[in-house]
This record gives structure tokens, C-alpha cells and sequence, in this order.
């Protein structure tokens, strides 16, 4: 690799994932505005399933001084490269952050107000019992009026074999480090109908013409909203609901305001929440 072809190896794949991926103010925004609708107040206990980085955890102790959270993640060095690189931006608040390596279907304490799985990460589950089985977990860990919070993608094109590209701006990290521009490549690389296995990959372009290949992949079933809200149901969440994006028209592009949802016409693509209530 010559001089002019280093920034992939020079950078971060889980700075870029954070940069590309996540939208940790966004999402901790949904979940109080959900949970204050519903409950009256802010949650202010906090568990992040598959929590890779625990950005969104460490995002959910900054936004008020009595807040607590719980990252649970199976891969223990990304749990230290998040308590490296995220945790250590909290200062003496870093106490109120709390990282379990231990396997999500397992973790039934401490009881807490909000349990979140996104990314799509409940997806490695491939089965009604396996899923329905996690989902049951989640309600035995949360507080009598507690909340948990799934995203989920669909779409025609979400069973179809697809490389979508996405530029992603130039930014500083809260440490001041900067994270260069780059394209985020989102590659759907194989789909069965016959059990909605999906194979997806994360690549990272650079402008200097560098790659980053496959540098993360997934390997998981693609569950659809009647599955999730009838499973919800079945672990004896009550009134689960379903919220997404409106559309705007003019602009041919989603608006990023995430409403109950009864009703929602198939598009190409769709991102949402499914939230259920304890």
C-alpha cells in the first residue's frame, strides 16, 4: 500500500461504524419521548443488549447526572475498545456505566426502566423459540413499568441481493480526533426466502481510493413486525407498537420523524422501531 492509499489502514473500523451507523442522540431521544408519553417520566435506567462500543449507553448517562446504564456484549474486545475510547470520555461519570460480557439471554439483573436491542442485532436469533425466549428474558429485567425497544429494516428491497453506498461527512469525535470523510457501502450479499436468511456485509471507502472489505458481516434472519409484535405479545409484553418514518414528497427521502404506525404502505426500503411495554 503506497503513501496515497493508507487512510483505511490508519482508521478505525468501529470510529467509522460509529460515524455511519449509529445515531446515539436521535435514538436516546425516541426512547424518553416514548417512555415520558407512556410512563409520565424519563427512564433513568438504562440496558444496552449487544452493546458493541456502548456509545448509546454512554450517550444515555451523559443526558442526565442521576442516569445509570448496562452494555451486555458477547465480543469482550469491542466491550474494551468502547471502555477505552467511549467510557474514558465520561470522566468520573464513567462509574455510572457498567459493561457485562455475558450473553443476552442470560442477563435478568440489574431490573432497570429501559432495555434497548438495535442495530438490527436481535436478528442473530433465527428462531421463534430462541427469539421468543430473549424476548421473555428482556421482560423479567425490567422494571413493573418498564419499556424495551427493538429497530427493525424491510422492504421490497430488503430481500433482495443489494450494494447501497452512503457519503459520510468529515467530524470530530468528543475526544477531538477526527474521522475523515468516507463511503459507507451497505452490501446485502445473498437473501433465502425459503427461512429470510440474510448475509450482509460493511465495507469503507476512502477518498485516497482505499478499502476496507467486509469489515464487519452479518449473519442473521430478517424478522418482519407482525413476527416481532406477535413474539412481543407471546412474552407478555402488552400494546406493542410500531413506529416509522413519514415521507417527504418533494424531496423523494424519509422526514426522520419516527410515528405510530397502524397502517404503512410497502416502500422499497423502511427503518422503525417496535417498542413493547412490561
Amino acid at each position: 500500500m503506497g503513501k496515497n492509499h493508507r487512510i483505511a489502514a490508519a482508521t478505525d473500523k468501529h470510529i467509522l461504524y460509529e460515524a455511519a451507523v449509529q445515531s446515539v442522540d436521535a435514538d436516546n431521544a425516541f426512547f424518553e419521548r416514548v417512555f415520558r408519553r407512556r410512563r409520565g417520566r424519563a427512564p433513568r435506567s438504562f440496558r444496552e443488549d449487544f452493546c458493541g462500543t456502548a456509545a448509546l449507553s454512554c450517550e444515555f448517562v451523559r443526558r442526565h447526572p442521576e442516569n445509570r446504564a448496562w452494555g451486555v456484549d458477547l465480543h469482550l474486545p469491542t466491550l474494551a475498545w468502547g471502555r477505552r475510547h467511549n467510557l474514558s470520555q465520561l470522566g468520573p461519570e464513567s462509574g455510572r456505566v457498567t459493561l457485562l460480557n455475558r450473553n443476552v439471554l442470560h442477563v435478568r439483573k440489574p431490573a432497570v426502566d429501559l432495555v434497548a436491542a438495535l442495530n438490527f442485532s436481535f436478528n442473530v436469533f433465527k428462531t421463534r423459540e430462541t427469539l421468543g425466549g430473549y424476548f421473555r428474558t428482556v421482560r423479567e429485567s425490567l422494571n413493573r413499568d418498564g419499556v424495551f425497544v427493538l429497530d427493525a429494516f424491510g422492504g421490497t428491497e430488503s430481500f433482495d441481493t443489494l450494494t447501497e453506498k452512503r457519503r459520510v461527512p468529515a467530524s470530530r469525535r468528543l475526544d477531538g480526533s477526527r474521522v475523515p470523510a468516507f463511503t459507507y457501502v451497505w452490501e446485502q450479499a445473498s437473501f433465502n426466502v425459503v427461512d429470510n436468511h440474510i448475509v450482509c456485509h460493511i465495507h469503507f471507502r476512502f477518498p485516497d481510493g482505499s478499502f476496507r472489505q467486509r469489515a464487519f458481516t452479518y449473519d442473521w434472519r430478517l424478522w418482519s413486525l407482525p413476527e416481532l409484535t406477535e413474539l412481543l405479545l407471546e412474552a407478555g409484553f402488552r400494546d406493542p407498537e410500531v413506529y416509522l418514518e413519514g415521507w417527504d414528497e418533494d424531496d423523494d427521502e424519509s422526514d426522520g420523524i419516527f410515528r405510530r404506525r397502524r397502517r404503512y404502505d410497502q416502500m422499497r426500503g423502511w427503518v422503525g422501531y417496535v417498542v413493547g411495554y412490561r
